[in-house]
């Protein structure tokens, strides 16, 4: 969308459950409005996926803050059945 002013998140990568090993990478807002809007996920119906979803169309609209809408996802994550990383890999050194 031309015109429009990016907002910027601290990069992910995010594996979906049934694509093991491919990710999809994001560095802003939209890239994970896009991301949480561009299949019919078996888990759409999820409370988890609707609060990440809503984070992150509020953080466009400037209304939240982008780590809000980045944390969002990184929450729902589990509930989701996806890797997030880096995040996932700081989590399971910090149970070592």
């Amino acid at each position: 969308m031309a015109g429009e002013v990016p907002v910027y998140i601290s990069p992910i990568d995010v594996e979906f459950e049934g694509n093991t090993g491919r990710y999809r990478h994001a560095d802003t807002v939209g890239d994970l409005a896009a991301m949480l809007l561009s299949h019919q996920w078996s888990w759409s119906n999820a409370p988890s996926f609707h609060r990440a979803l809503m984070t992150s169309m509020e953080s466009l609209e400037f209304h939240v803050e982008a780590a809000d809408a980045r944390a969002a996802l990184v929450i729902a994550a589990p509930e989701l059945r996806l890797r997030i990383l880096p995040d996932d890999i700081a989590e399971s050194r910090g149970a070592s």
